[in-house]
């Protein structure tokens, strides 16, 4: 037992016992670092730039300004290759953003200090203190003065990292691939800058951003099968939500006639390139407006967040490039399954034909209503082909439960939905807002439920009783964040822009 309780704790190499030569290596130095009073892990360190600001603020000045400036900075990051030359060594350090050339020279930082550097790993975060200057070859260098260990890296760097072909293991280790790909940082700094973008659009617009419950006692919002989990004080059964929709529109109801919530969503569904069962949404609701407000407002949001993140309303996604030129095209429901379907008009006539069609496409073991046939050939056939920014709208009534009816057509809905490259983006509907009509769907999806319908909607009274205090005119809709990234990152899978995607455990 050491005698106070501010002793420092020895430093000790990795643990596991099935170690490569460069971890034992790395032990070996550990040790010796030890010896020399080196703390591995200290508290704080000094800094006046990040390596990226370093490179961004000086990268282009000549030598002859670097040296009229001299330059001082101290600046820390990890180390990612080193270049021994005897009493002299180039080294390389990044912040996952950018890279920094550091020379260190003997007789500049002490017999000692030079030998503790020959003790470093790549893989080491280190502070290093010294002036700027360009090198013959015009590569900005810190001449450096002193130099401090802040984190001991006890594993070696992955070589290569971009030619691996396991991507999982990238998700898995996102600190990996940060560490290693400067890229991947560039997807997520884009992602938070999106966020916050959208933040602003809708703060300039005079929305209220709020937050709404995460556990419901009846999962509601979206047709999709809900995560359940158990409330142990209360002794009920909650579920993760599906979507904040419900409870926006209380607020509505409350008189908040603008708001918004970014927040997640879980969805007890399977995985692939579009879907992850824990998700980003923006949900918005405006009172005294309907889904040609939002088709519009959409238009809006999307070419601005184009022109202000990227300086352009084209962009590349995949093999395509993609516009946000407005307007948008819009395309009836009925119309796309006709143009984009590959069945003949005829065929849409035979419902019982049509339903048998579609619940062998989409494997399913029952019979399916014939508007769960038009969405599951829509699903399958239609939304692949649709590479522009496209309003498909009017879909029936059927698998819409929670919008108005068209007022063309009462047998549809007045709702939309946003495809880009063949993923939905954007889902919005004239919010249905009669309490009695309100009731008799959610009843109608209840009977699905008691058939096996997993994703139908629950009756929730509650919120009947709130539709029945006075839903004004309102417009709704609700954006993937995680696609829209998508998007204007150009990646083509989910998990390229959830930085911990869901996957499964290891053995």
């Amino acid at each position: 037992m050491p005698d106070k309780v501010s002793e420092k704790p020895k430093a000790e190499p990795s643990q596991d016992a099935r170690k490569s030569d460069q971890e034992i290596s790395r032990d070996e130095k550990i040790l010796k670092l030890a010896e020399a009073g080196v703390d591995l892990f200290p508290y704080r360190a000094e800094k006046t730039h990040s390596v990226f600001e370093v490179v961004r603020d000086y990268a282009g000045l000549t030598p002859e300004e670097l040296q009229d400036k001299k330059v001082g900075v101290i600046v820390p990051g990890r180390i990612m290759a080193v270049r021994k030359m005897g009493r002299a060594t180039f080294a390389t350090i990044s912040d996952s953003r950018s890279r920094l050339q550091i020379y260190l020279r003997e007789d500049q930082v002490g017999e000692k200090a030079y030998r503790i550097f020959g003790w470093l790993d790549i893989g080491d975060v280190i502070d290093v203190q010294g002036t700027l200057f360009k090198t013959r070859t015009g590569e900005l260098t810190v001449l450096v003065g002193a130099c401090t260990l802040l984190a001991k890296c006890l594993h070696p760097l992955p070589e290569k990292w971009h030619g691996l072909q396991d991507v999982e293991l990238r998700y898995r280790r996102r600190y990996l691939d940060l560490i290693m790909s400067p890229e991947a940082g560039e997807v997520f700094r884009l992602r938070s800058r999106i966020i916050a973008e959208l933040r602003r659009f809708f703060d300039a617009r005079g929305y209220v951003e709020v937050e709404t419950p995460m556990m419901h006692p009846i999962p509601g919002g979206a047709l999709a099968r809900p995560f359940k989990t158990f409330h142990n004080a209360l002794g009920i059964e909650l579920y993760l939500r599906i979507a904040p929709e419900l409870y926006l529109k209380r607020l509505v109801v409350g008189g908040m006639e603008r708001v918004y919530e970014i927040n997640r969503n879980f969805r007890n569904e399977g995985i692939s390139s579009e879907h992850n069962p824990e998700f980003t949404m923006l949900e918005f609701y405006e009172a005294y407006s309907d889904y040609h407000d939002m088709m519009e407002l959409t238009e809006v949001l999307l070419n601005s967040l184009s022109l202000q993140l990227l300086g352009r309303e084209e962009f590349p996604f995949g093999e395509d490039t993609i516009s946000f030129k407005r307007p948008f095209a819009r395309l009836s429901y009925m119309d796309a399954l006709r143009l984009h379907s590959g069945l003949a008009p005829a065929r849409f006539d035979n419902r019982d034909e049509l339903a048998a069609f579609a619940a062998n496409l989409a494997g399913e073991k029952q019979t399916v209503s014939y508007g769960k046939a038009l969405d599951i050939i829509f699903d399958k056939l239609v939304k692949p082909k649709i590479i522009q920014p496209t309003f498909i709208i009017d879909p029936p009534k059927e698998i819409s439960p929670l919008a108005k009816p068209s007022r063309r057509d009462p047998e549809l809905a007045e709702r939309f939905e946003l495809l880009v490259s063949g993923m939905e983006v954007a889902n919005a509907f004239s919010e249905l807002s009669d309490p009695h009509d309100q009731r008799r769907r959610f009843e109608q999806q209840a009977e699905g439920l008691k058939k096996g319908d997993e994703e139908a909607h629950w009756l929730d009274l509650d919120y009947v009783q709130a539709l029945e205090y006075g839903l004004p005119p309102t417009g709704g809709e609700g954006i993937g964040i995680d696609r829209l990234t998508m998007l204007l990152a150009n990646r083509k899978s989910i998990r390229e822009v959830i930085l911990f995607p869901l996957l499964r455990p290891k053995e």
